[in-house]
Formats: C-alpha cells, sequence, structure tokens
C-alpha cells in the first residue's frame, strides 16, 4: 500500500500545469529541441507547440525561446522565468511529497501493524 498524489498549479480556472507540462518542459531544455522533447512523449509537435502556447498565454511569460542559431534547425531552451517556475514547482511538489509520506506514515502505521494475516488452508 502505499500513497500517490497529483498536483496542478492553475492559472485562471481552465489551465492546469501539473508532472506532464513539467515533464515536457524538462525534456526541451535536456534535448534542446521542442521537436524532440515531443518526439520522446509520441506527442505530435504541433500538438507540444499548442501547449506552450496555451501555457503562456495563461501564465502572462515565456516559458521558452529559440536557441542561438538561427534557421528551421535551431533549438529550444528555458528561458530563465520557464526555468525559475519550474524549480520553484518542483520544490513545492517535493515538499508535498515530502508531507503526504510522513502523513501516510503517521495515519497508516496502525493500520499496518494491525492488519490481520491471511490464513493459510
Amino acid at each position: 500500500m502505499k500513497p500517490k498524489l497529483r498536483v496542478w498549479v492553475t492559472f485562471g480556472d481552465d489551465l492546469k500545469f501539473g508532472d506532464g507540462r513539467a515533464r515536457l518542459l524538462e525534456a526541451i531544455e535536456q534535448r534542446g529541441s521542442l521537436k524532440k522533447a515531443a518526439e520522446a512523449f509520441e506527442m505530435s509537435y504541433r500538438n507540444a507547440w499548442g501547449y506552450l502556447r496555451e501555457l503562456e498565454h495563461a501564465a502572462g511569460f515565456k516559458f521558452v525561446e529559440r536557441a542561438p542559431g538561427g534557421g528551421p534547425e535551431s533549438g529550444m531552451r528555458l528561458t530563465d522565468a520557464g526555468k525559475r517556475f519550474l524549480r520553484h514547482y518542483r520544490t513545492f511538489r517535493s515538499a508535498l511529497e515530502g508531507s503526504m509520506k510522513r502523513h501516510f506514515e503517521q495515519s497508516f502505521r496502525q493500520t499496518r501493524a494491525t492488519r490481520p494475516t491471511r490464513s493459510t488452508r
């Protein structure tokens, strides 16, 4: 038995930022390309780009920018604001995970200790 936590940061009433968008941003930063990041998630470039535009519009700041180099093969990277937001999200998420695990252990410690055992026939 273990706990599972789903967390979102919302922008307005509709747009949710959670682990999926965080992983996409991390993949862009790691791979240096939206196209490569989208491929890693088996997502179309168009869908990934739409995902980012929607996020940037709701948040009111840019998460990504084109990397220097120019041309159609130029890459993409996170902006300083995007890196900062992602870092804050990961810190927030990590703190919630730690708290959740502590509370879970406290809440279920007795339950697990007194759990009936299966009898064998």
